[in-house]
C-alpha cells in the first residue's frame, strides 16, 4: 500500500467525524461523496439543503449530516460560546452572530464544541480564511507557541528518508520564523511525521551551511533553532546546521559532517523560511515527481487541514484522512 492508503486503512479503524464548509463546490460534494463510499469518516455538510441537494445531483451523500447554520437548533449557544471567547478582543453579541453565519467559523466551532473531530478547509478560501477562525476559536495546542504547515512529500525510486518519504516544513504558513519558531517548527514537524508516517524522525535543520562551513546572519538563525530545539527536546534525533546533500546523503553527510546523527539520514527537512520550503517542495512534486500531501497544519488545539485552491475532490479525500487519523490521537 503507498502512503494515502496506509492513511486511509488507519482512519477506516476509528472512524472520526469531518465537517466540510465549502458545501457550494461541487469539489467538496463530490469528496463527501467518495468519503462516506470509502468508508473513510463520517462527514458534514455546513450549507444550505436545498443548495446541497440540487450540487449533488447524482452524487449519493445520504449518509452525509448537513447542518444549515440559519436553522440549526445550537445556533444561539454558538453565538454565545463565541463570543465570550472574543469579548476581550471587542467582540460584540451583534459581531458574533454575524460572524456564526459564515460557514468556516460555524464550521471551526463545530470542532470546538466536540460536534466534529476535525475540519478541511480551503478550496474555495484562502489559507488565512481557514487559519484564523481555528486560531480564535480553538487556539494553539498546550506546549505550542506557534502554527506552522508541512508537506509529506513521497518521491517514487527514492533510497533516502523513509523509503522515499520525507516531512517537508514549514513549506506553506510562516514567512520568516525566528530561532524560537523554527526550533517549535521542527520538534512539531517531529511528532506529525511519527503520527502519519510511523516511522521515527530523523530531523535535519537546513541551511547553506554544514557545521560552519559559513558564516552569516542566515545560518546563525539556524544554528541557534539547532540548540534551542535540542534542549527543549533532546530525546530528538535532531541535527544542524546541514546542507540539503548533507542531510540526505550518506557519504556526504560522513565527509561534511562527520560523528552526525542525523547526516546522511534526515526524513524530517526543517527549512530555514517559506521561500526555501515552498520553493523545495515545489521542484520536488514536479521534478522528482513526488506525491505532496499538504499543507498540513500542526500546533492547532484541534485537527484543522487547509487545502489548495486548486484541489481536486480526490485531493479533499486525502486531506480528510489524514485530519481524521490526526483526530485520533
Amino acid at each position: 500500500m503507498n502512503f494515502l492508503e496506509q492513511i486511509c486503512e488507519r482512519a477506516k479503524k476509528d472512524i472520526k467525524t469531518i465537517v466540510l464548509p465549502e458545501s457550494e463546490d461541487i469539489r467538496t460534494i463530490k469528496a463527501a461523496a467518495m468519503v462516506q463510499e470509502r468508508g473513510i469518516a463520517n462527514i458534514v455538510l455546513v450549507g444550505d439543503p436545498d443548495k446541497i441537494s440540487e450540487l449533488a445531483a447524482g452524487l449519493d451523500i445520504s449518509k452525509c449530516r448537513i447542518v444549515n447554520p440559519a436553522t440549526y437548533e445550537r445556533f444561539d449557544e454558538y453565538v454565545n460560546a463565541f463570543y465570550e471567547l472574543r469579548k476581550a478582543k471587542g467582540m460584540t453579541p451583534e459581531k458574533a452572530e454575524a460572524t456564526m453565519k459564515d460557514y468556516v467559523y460555524f464550521a471551526t466551532m463545530m470542532v470546538k464544541m466536540g460536534e466534529a473531530d476535525g475540519m478541511v478547509s480551503g478550496a474555495a478560501h484562502s489559507t488565512a480564511d481557514t487559519v484564523r477562525p481555528s486560531l480564535q476559536i480553538l487556539k494553539t495546542k498546550p506546549g505550542t507557541s506557534m502554527v506552522s504547515a508541512f508537506f509529506v512529500m513521497v518521491v517514487p525510486n527514492c533510497e533516502y528518508g523513509a523509503n522515499g518519504i520525507f516531512v517537508y516544513a514549514d513549506s506553506g504558513l510562516v514567512e520568516n520564523p525566528s530561532s524560537e519558531g523554527l526550533a517549535d517548527i521542527a520538534i512539531e514537524s517531529a511528532k506529525s511525521f511519527k503520527q502519519l508516517v510511523q516511522e521515527d524522525p530523523i530531523v535535519a535543520m537546513l541551511s547553506y551551511s554544514t557545521y560552519g562551513s559559513a558564516k552569516s546572519e542566515l545560518t546563525e538563525k539556524v544554528i541557534a533553532a539547532t540548540n534551542i530545539a535540542k534542549e527543549k527536546a533532546p530525546e530528538l534525533m535532531l541535527d544542524g546546521e546541514l546542507q540539503a546533500d548533507a542531510a540526505l546523503v550518506p557519504a556526504i553527510g560522513q565527509s561534511k559532517a562527520p560523528g552526525s546523527p542525523v547526516a546522511g539520514h534526515a526524513n524530517v527537512l526543517v527549512f530555514p523560511d517559506l521561500n526555501c520550503g515552498n520553493i523545495a517542495y515545489k521542484l520536488t512534486q514536479r521534478l522528482a515527481k513526488a506525491e505532496a500531501y499538504g499543507p498540513i497544519l500542526q500546533g492547532i488545539a484541534k485537527p484543522v487541514n487547509d487545502l489548495s485552491r486548486g484541489c481536486s475532490a480526490e485531493d479533499i479525500v486525502g486531506v480528510v484522512a489524514i485530519t481524521a487519523v490526526q483526530a485520533q490521537e
